[in-house]
């Protein structure tokens, strides 16, 4: 140690201690728990040694090591392992590699997501994670790392084409959760999909029907199999999986009330099929219109009249909307129907989930408040709810400033 308090490299010592958060070097006599050493190895990188403990087994110290090209980069690493064991918040590094921590975290960790979210998780773990970052070391992976996968995927490249910034947040989400349970468990010492910066996703567009396109649209349809659902849908703003999912034990006529707890999801599990899930967001209760009470009593009657004709073939579901034998609708047939029906009167950017925009922006205007709809809608928050439909309260109060100007 030179007057300066550098460390002058003796060929002599073969290991420099270290000791000490104020990184202080002297010649290695011992390894009490949280010192260190360094040295430089044969093939030109550096490595610091520190111990972690006592093997209770064997009664030997229990030592790891950390590697850089330079010295200067080890001793900043040296001095945070040793201020972690000092502080008692060291975590081993994990030797797993984000591929087998995947397979962990989905075996194991998303056993209660939707059938759909679960599909989605692996996707993007297949597709967008495991061939870019599965080799590596969990406890390698960095933020920069994942920054520069992102950035890469919204580019594209030679090999595959550009992600929409949409996809790639969801990814994001994907790869934040299933990094943020490793946290959980002590396998890394921090999320670093939480520094990373998704790119920004401009809000999707809603094509909601005009009154006069409404009047059209339930002209196009009138005396349709699939009359009665594209009503609901229009006067309730249910869900579509929520109206092929309602059974008739919801449906309270003598208080005019819908009680939405469940949807009907395609499922994955053991082939393509379908299940019972619950909504998005909590249950929630509807008080419908007088007028869509009349349309669920017609529905009962033509179910009765599809019942009887069936006779045997009859599949009882006790579901509000089925075929002709009892089961249940496939959404693809419906938003199939749903699109024919829209194009006739000229809609063709219109879905089936834009009548669920259109019963929203109907409400506003008859003067239901944000909170009301946020409720009939089952939306998570109001503001969220004022995000999407706020710029049909501003219209709305321009208007009516225009209206006092005459």
């Amino acid at each position: 140690m030179t007057a300066t308090g550098k460390v002058k490299q003796r060929t002599d010592w073969p290991f420099y201690n270290f000791r000490g958060k104020r990184g202080r070097f002297e010649k290695q006599h011992e390894n009490a728990k949280g010192s260190g050493t360094i040295r430089k190895r044969s093939d030109g990188r550096w490595e610091a040694r520190y111990t972690i403990g006592i093997d209770p087994k064997t009664g030997k110290q229990i030592q790891k090591s950390v590697y850089g090209k330079t010295q200067k980069e080890v001793r900043m690493r040296l001095t945070e392992v040793t201020s972690e064991l000092d502080n008692g918040t060291y975590i081993e590094p994990c030797k797993m590699t984000v591929d087998q921590w995947l397979d962990a975290w989905l075996e194991e960790y998303t056993p209660d997501v939707k059938p759909l979210t679960l599909v989605s998780y692996r996707t993007h773990t297949k597709n967008n994670i495991r061939p870019y970052l599965g080799q590596m070391r969990l406890s390698a992976l960095d933020a920069p790392t994942i920054q520069k996968l992102y950035n890469r995927l919204l580019r594209g490249d030679d090999e595959r084409k550009p992600l929409s910034p949409k996809t790639i947040k969801d990814l994001h989400g994907v790869l934040h959760r299933a990094l943020q349970q490793a946290m959980k468990l002590g396998l890394i010492r921090v999320n670093p999909a939480s520094a990373c910066k998704p790119p920004r996703v401009e809000k999707p567009s809603i094509h909601p029907l005009a009154d006069e396109n409404v009047t059209k649209f339930l002209t196009a349809f009138r005396g349709d199999d699939f009359e009665a659902i594209f009503q609901l849908g229009l006067f309730t703003g249910m869900r579509q999986g929520e109206l092929l999912g309602l059974m008739w034990e919801c449906v309270n006529f003598d208080t005019d009330t819908i009680l939405v707890d469940k949807q009907l999801q395609r499922s994955y599990e053991r082939g393509v099929g379908y299940r019972f899930i619950s909504p998005k967001g909590k249950a929630r209760s509807i008080s419908a219109a007088p007028s869509v009470m009349e349309i669920l009593k017609r529905q009962r009657q033509r179910q009765n009249a599809m019942r009887q004709q069936a006779e045997a073939a009859w599949e009882e579901s006790r579901l509000v909307f089925t075929d002709e034998f009892g089961r249940h609708l496939s959404p693809i047939t419906v938003c199939k129907y749903c699109k024919a029906a829209l194009n006739t009167i000229g809609k063709t950017d219109v879905r089936f989930h834009d009548l669920r925009h259109s019963f929203a922006i109907s409400s506003i205007q008859s003067g239901d408040s944000i909170k009301m709809v946020q409720k009939n809608l089952g939306y998570a928050t109001a503001s969220f709810t004022l995000d999407v439909y706020g710029y049909v309260s501003d219209q709305m109060r321009c208007d009516s400033a225009s209206r006092m100007e005459h």
